[in-house]
């Protein structure tokens, strides 16, 4: 990094603003629904079934709003999938932590079913759909990736992250480079517009999005001014979605988030501060402190970090404190033991010199008598 990248990071006060400013955005349908956790099968839904198709039926897990995408939409998408007569999981997006995406009317032949569904839902609906094998993976299956029987009719869970509405249906992999860098930089200010408004679940929907477009295999292809581009866009987002997720006390997540950065800019202010508060709050305060001493090295007049580390120096001292007051019990001098056993001890001596007295005054007339 040369003299003047550093001196931009500096400038860059990781307390003074959460989100990059931004003027304008289009408009989207979004929403950003709660993270979802593993099960041996489909969750159990109790709504009314849907017919939306012969071999398409549908059952609402939890609603969504604004508009439908129409054809030829830009949809973002997270399901799992699993063979119904099985309970088998053949298939789980959520692990990838990327959405998929999906242009209604230009599927692939086995989403047919599924993209019937994603046109019946609004954004943020998550829902559970029943499809027939005819409109899965069919009367052969797939031997491959994912390995599914033949005939096999498919339960999904799916959730509507968001979408673009094309009317050409362009993919993200038929768009030139500076149309993708273009399409997240625009969902990228549509969060921060949301971030303001403390939306914060919506916002991060759009970071989400914005960040579908970047994927790896794109990042991989690119080199130079074009790379330069795409993570001035890129790492704002992991950014912004760490500013979020602290707030909603989502630290390990916030970590995560600060880390992939830092794998490009080790050096970056900001994903150090937000990665050292992350760490500070689950207690981490060593590895916390390093962080902002990291941060402290690029941006020494920075108030915000330099508060950071006060306030660990306060940690450690109270800890050291308690920790003090918890040991002198066990290893100091207790005062009210001492005092009870010295009484125990002036009584032993009182009752042995008084008995001492008796034997004496006992065997004293004996020996005159001798005499």
């Amino acid at each position: 990094m040369d003299d003047e990248q550093v001196q931009d990071q500096q400038n860059q006060s990781p307390g003074g603003s959460d989100v990059d400013e931004e003027i304008t955005a289009e408009g989207a349908a979004f929403v950003h629904g709660d993270s979802l956790q593993d099960s041996t099968g489909p969750p159990d839904s109790d709504s009314k079934v849907e017919i939306l198709h012969e071999h398409v039926k549908k059952q609402l897990i939890k609603e969504g709003h604004r508009q439908k995408p129409t054809k030829y939409s830009t949809c973002f998408l997270h399901y799992r999938a699993w063979t119904k007569s099985t309970q088998h999981k053949f298939e789980d997006t959520w692990n990838e932590q990327r959405p998929v995406e999906l242009i209604i009317g230009k599927e692939k032949t086995e989403m047919t079913g599924l993209a019937i569904g994603v046109s019946s839902m609004t954004a943020g609906e998550r829902c559970l759909l029943h499809v027939g094998w005819q409109l899965a993976y069919g009367k052969e299956g797939s031997f491959s990736f994912p390995n599914v029987p033949p005939q096999a009719d498919v339960s999904y869970e799916v959730e509507l992250i968001g979408f673009d509405e094309t009317k050409e249906g362009k993919a993200r992999g038929d768009m030139t480079v500076e149309e993708r860098i273009g399409t997240a930089d625009r969902r990228k200010m549509e969060g921060n517009n949301l971030f303001k408004d403390d939306k914060l679940d919506e916002a991060m929907q759009q970071y989400e999005m914005a960040i579908a477009y970047m994927g790896d295999d794109f990042m991989f292809q690119l080199f130079g001014k074009y790379r330069d581009m795409a993570l001035a866009v890129k790492n704002p987002c992991h950014l912004n979605m760490a500013a979020c997720l602290i707030k909603l006390k989502r630290f390990e997540e916030a970590i995560g988030q600060c880390s992939i950065v830092l794998a490009e800019e080790e050096t970056n202010v900001k994903a150090l501060f937000r990665r050292g508060k992350a760490k500070s709050e689950l207690g981490q305060t060593d590895a916390a402190r390093e962080d902002f001493l990291k941060a402290s090295k690029y941006a020494p007049e920075d108030k915000a970090i330099a508060k950071e580390l006060r306030l660990l120096v306060e940690h450690d001292k109270a800890v050291y404190q308690k920790q003090k007051e918890m040991y002198k019990g066990i290893y100091g001098k207790r005062p009210e033991p001492k005092k009870e056993i010295n009484q125990k001890k002036n009584l032993v001596t009182v009752i042995w010199l008084w008995i001492l007295s008796l034997f004496r005054r006992f065997f004293k007339p004996e020996k005159q008598r001798v005499d």
